[in-house]
């Protein structure tokens, strides 16, 4: 069977197509901005206990997190670990990074309820709407309304041309190749800090688009997860 997105050997593979597209969104009429405290790069559980203790859960406690835990989970997920901002918590094709993270604050000590973009090059938040949006996202989840208990919500929102440029129509594995690193990576956070986390791949794609400004074409939302503290 031909796949438009297959290799095949002894074939000419297309080049690079237009300008290089931005490695990151900016949002000049965003409302606020709110610096991260700096992420811990040692100490903790040992990983091999993490991975054995990871867990998807769906419940919550009515607690919030803190700061430095959504800072930390931030960094796992989309982290700059080097000197060129290429290098990142997680691996990704041609290092081409193509998601960018929104979050839905439920309860997060410090931060209004609302919308959030996670700005990685200065490892910052966006607040970009304010007020209580899990209930509307659970709702467009297939009313899974754990994303309305949740203490927090993070949406992967893939920037299509950014791996299209390079890859073609190649690009939607590598995305979808992606979207796994960066939750998985999350869900070790996650565990590690004593929080459960729940894996979202069932929503309705318009709506949730729609719920964090996207146009649905060229930045689609293609993976979620709901955060909170263990009940």
């Amino acid at each position: 069977m031909q796949r438009v997105s297959s290799y095949h050997r002894g074939q000419s593979f297309p080049g690079r197509r237009g300008e290089r597209p931005a490695p990151f969104r900016e949002f000049p009429d965003r409302l606020a901005l709110i610096e991260l405290p700096a992420p811990a790069t040692t100490g903790g559980p040992g990983l091999w206990e993490v991975i054995a203790s990871r867990r998807t859960h769906r419940s919550y406690g009515p607690g919030p997190v803190t700061l430095e835990q959504v800072s930390q989970l931030l960094w796992a997920a989309q982290g700059i670990t080097g000197k060129d901002m290429r290098l990142r918590a997680v691996p990704s094709a041609g290092a081409r990074h193509p998601f960018e993270l929104f979050l839905v604050v439920n309860r997060v000590t410090g931060l209004e309820p609302g919308l959030y973009h996670y700005h990685v090059p200065t490892r910052s938040l966006e607040l970009l709407r304010r007020g209580e949006l899990g209930a509307a996202l659970a709702r467009a989840a297939l009313d899974q309304d754990m994303m309305a208990r949740a203490a927090l919500n993070i949406a992967l929102a893939a920037v299509v041309e950014r791996c299209t440029w390079r890859y073609h129509e190649r690009a939607w594995r590598y995305m979808y190749l992606d979207a796994g690193h960066i939750v998985q990576n999350l869900a070790l956070a996650a565990t590690a800090m004593g929080l459960g986390l729940c894996p979202i791949g069932a929503y309705y794609d318009d709506e949730v688009d729609q719920l964090f400004g996207l146009d649905g074409k060229q930045e689609t939302v293609m993976y979620m997860a709901s955060i909170g503290p263990l009940p």
